[in-house]
């Protein structure tokens, strides 16, 4: 097998080159084993973030369409809707935002600063809504809306999570494959896993190029039976799409995303200043943070099935930060 579709699909070249593979020396100390450091979160467009890698196959098929709106949907904090508004701000389109708040009395200050302030600086045009609680039928209903006024949607998927969106996953695994060859040996792969395509589409591109190799999901949002079920249904559509076959074990670890997406716990909080501490490196509260305790955890409790050194996908995130700032 091999991924020699992956060209077929037409994309936009914004992330202009591999994202950095680093070693953290003082964090491995620390924790007692080798951890590498997979730096997606120094994408280069508006403030990083792993979105971008997505954003590339998305933002393509939108040109090829004619559109002239992105039209998209997260949490006020999305970093996955500032990705968006900041592609669309760089290719001339308007964007378009469908915004929930998940924290109940949230304060003035997560409503308005981190991603959402950013938002406002590329004139997003910001639609509340009390929740997505059928994300794909809200969106489908703006874009209506929105070509009843001339205008020509493309709808991004939640977290750009979509087959198309994940095969930018599926090149980020090609990457670490190329910068780990003769280097490092990695037992585990850790990534936060949320609206599933970045898990999905790394565990295609994982199984194929570094099979001994076992990638974690550490869920952000959900019980792993229902996360399972999001991971696979993306996985099995960017596979087919690839003429290839994916049948590994998706592993996900659920303990690390209470209180419930969005809202910050003490493992995370904790994973997030030790890192800044050991490395000057910031996760941020509501992905990487969360993540980041399962891999820590991880370690204390032996639950990776076999030594050797861990890489971290390091996702963005860090512009919530500004937002959560009374929690941190």
């Amino acid at each position: 097998m091999s991924l020699h579709l992956l060209s077929s699909f037409p994309k936009l070249e914004l992330l202009g080159a591999p994202t950095p593979l680093e070693y953290l020396p003082r964090f491995s100390d620390h924790l007692g084993r080798d951890i590498f450091i997979k730096r997606d979160d120094v994408t280069p467009v508006a403030m990083g973030g792993n979105k971008l890698r997505k954003l590339e196959y998305l933002a393509a098929d939108a040109l090829r369409q004619g559109a002239d709106v992105l039209l998209t949907a997260g949490a006020i904090q999305s970093n996955h809707v500032r990705q968006t508004a900041a592609v669309a701000a760089k290719l001339g389109l308007k964007c378009v935002a469908l915004l929930e708040n998940p924290i109940p009395g949230a304060s003035e200050n997560y409503l308005s600063n981190g991603n959402r302030l950013l938002l406002d600086l590329m004139e997003t045009e910001v639609i509340g809504v009390d929740a997505l609680h059928d994300p794909d039928a809200q969106l489908a209903e703006q874009a209506t809306r929105l070509e009843a006024q001339g205008f020509r949607p493309y709808v991004v998927p939640v977290g750009g999570s979509n087959a198309l969106g994940a095969l930018g996953y599926v090149e980020c695994a090609q990457e670490l494959a190329h910068q780990s060859e003769g280097v490092v040996d990695f037992a585990a792969v850790v990534v936060a896993s949320g609206s599933a395509g970045t898990h999905a589409g790394l565990a295609v591109g994982l199984e194929l190029l570094l099979p001994e190799t076992e990638l974690i999901g550490v869920t952000v949002s959900r019980l792993a039976a229902e996360q399972r079920l999001k991971v696979e249904a993306i996985r099995q559509q960017l596979s087919a799409s690839l003429a290839l076959t994916s049948s590994a074990p998706i592993t996900l670890w659920d303990d690390y995303f209470a209180p419930q997406y969005g809202m910050p716990n003490e493992e995370g909080l904790e994973a997030i200043r030790l890192l800044a501490r050991l490395e000057g490196i910031f996760l941020d509260p509501v992905y990487t943070g969360k993540a980041m305790a399962g891999l820590i955890a991880g370690i204390s409790q032996q639950r990776f099935t076999r030594e050797g050194p861990i890489a971290f996908i390091h996702t963005g995130g860090a512009p919530a930060l500004f937002a959560y700032h009374h929690m941190v």
